[in-house]
């Protein structure tokens, strides 16, 4: 007969686990809601300070790039990109998934009314949730022109 030795691992701490959750959540809704209200200060605090945001963008068959966005960049789109309140309808489409927690990282799909992120975040010291980096595309990619 064999014995088997299994280390004890701790379940995860619920109440841990939910407020990550909403911390995660909070952080993309930020987000893309600091984008529908031009709130510069609210995009400040869902991101990290080393953010990269990526997607892909072609001009032709031969002219192929990935255009990259910093955090400096996303800070003005949320204070400028919506000014005049006509870039979103009235009632924006915001639908945060989850993907995957693992300690202090984290996925997570946001679908908005035109476009997707893939976002990745990171828990810092602070226990703060910061997204880290985005790859994003329009729904329609004729967009990507």
């Amino acid at each position: 007969m064999a014995s088997f030795a299994l280390a004890a691992t701790p379940l995860p701490d619920k109440e841990l686990m939910l407020t990550d959750k909403q911390a995660i959540t909070e952080a993309a809704r930020s987000y893309i809601v600091s984008q529908h209200i031009s709130s510069k200060e609210l995009m400040a605090g869902a991101l990290h300070p080393v953010l990269a945001k990526r997607t892909y963008w072609g001009k032709g068959k031969q002219q192929e790039f990935i255009m990259e966005t910093s955090r400096e960049t996303m800070l003005k789109v949320a204070e400028s990109y919506n000014k005049s309140g006509d870039k979103f309808p009235e009632n924006p489409r915001v639908e945060i998934t989850i993907l995957d927690i693992d300690q202090r990282v984290a996925s997570v799909k946001l679908s908005a009314d035109d476009w997707i992120d893939y976002m990745h975040l990171v828990k810092t010291a602070q226990g703060q949730w910061k997204i880290l980096n985005v790859l994003w595309q329009y729904h329609d990619i004729s967009k990507h022109q």
